[in-house]
């Protein structure tokens, strides 16, 4: 496959890497500064131009991989519907549901294919933990919790857009918490209700929250808390809890810490200490869940039919996260919509 990159930041770095690695080519790239995005052409042997109209063009280009700040991805999906290119956008998808739900349509009047980059649902232990939950390994779920109590130094809000409303949606829970938002939907399925407490700004000058907690109700029945933080000095690996009425499971950072189930049988957990995190530094994370990623989407577009993390998906993990802020915004409990597919 050959992929256009919009966007050449330092997470376009980290995509290209995993390109490569698959046997994926980046033909062509742009970005708003032609510095950066000259350096990034050069380091990884593409094409550098000057917008994103005439990278869409591109006859060797067969989908768009959309690096850039979520306001903008909009108007991606709309040039890669005109040009027949489909199009894979970072997280969150968008930073409000009226976006994020006109891509989805744009996308499929469009005949593409559009996917949104939520990799932890590629861990080991995320798809581990998938099998051996729709197994009844770990019984009836009672509680699923995340926890990302990380830390961002002020050089990284140093840009005006970071930690933003209109520019990155809000701060630590739909930029950081956003990934392990995505994976408690993808194993234990939709929420139903929300209530939630925001710090504004706790520890940097920036005008969304830098520290969040919420609690919520599952369809299922079952309960859970998130903590999304960005101002807890040094920065602690995420973690996600999952309690059933047969035992009980620990996910440290992208690695199965803890598999505390009785009387259990069937494929091993894959237990490991040696786990990565973003906790300090937002680049401290692995490389193989984007590999699986990128090949599941290129295969995907390949097939027709939609990736693993699909448009639908980014709504309903970007939904949640608006629903709690909705909570944290009136102090009132909020309903979640059910969406449908």
């Amino acid at each position: 496959m050959n992929v256009g990159v919009i966007g050449t930041g330092v997470i376009a770095w980290k995509h290209a890497q995993a390109y490569k690695n698959i046997g994926y080519k980046i033909t062509a790239c742009t970005n708003g500064d032609q510095e950066k995005g000259g350096e990034f052409a050069e380091a990884w042997r593409a094409e550098f131009v000057a917008t994103p109209e005439e990278l869409s063009r591109r006859q060797d280009v067969d989908f768009l991989d959309v690096c850039t700040f979520p306001g903008y991805r909009l108007a991606a999906v709309e040039l890669g519907a005109k040009y027949g290119k489909h199009v894979l956008v970072q997280k969150p998808m968008a930073v409000d549901l009226v976006a994020a739900a006109k891509m989805i349509a744009v996308a499929q009047d469009g005949g593409i294919q559009l996917g949104v980059v939520s990799q932890h649902r590629f861990d080991d232990s995320t798809l581990f933990l998938q099998k051996a939950i729709a197994a009844g390994r770990l019984g009836k779920i009672l509680q699923a919790d995340a926890y990302v109590k990380w830390w961002r130094t002020d050089e990284y809000y140093a840009r005006p857009v970071k930690g933003s409303w209109l520019g990155e949606g809000g701060g630590a829970l739909i930029s950081q918490a956003i990934h392990q938002v995505d994976v408690l939907l993808h194993l234990i399925g939709a929420v139903e209700e929300v209530f939630g407490y925001w710090h504004i700004g706790a520890m940097h000058k920036i005008e969304s929250e830098d520290l969040m907690c919420a609690v919520m109700k599952y369809q299922s029945g079952a309960t859970g808390v998130i903590q999304a933080a960005t101002a807890l000095w040094p920065g602690y690996s995420e973690r996600i809890e999952i309690h059933g009425t047969k035992g009980s499971v620990i996910v440290t950072g992208d690695q199965l810490t803890t598999w505390d189930v009785k009387d259990d049988s069937g494929e091993p957990a894959p237990i490991s200490q040696l786990s990565k995190s973003g906790a300090s530094d937002p680049m401290a994370i692995s490389l193989a869940p984007f590999e699986r990623q990128l090949a599941d989407f290129g295969e995907a577009c390949k097939a027709g039919r939609a990736s693993s993390s699909s448009g639908a998906e980014g709504y309903r993990a970007l939904q949640l996260v608006r629903a709690i802020y909705e909570s944290c915004r009136t102090g009132k409990k909020v309903r979640v919509e059910t969406v449908k597919s």
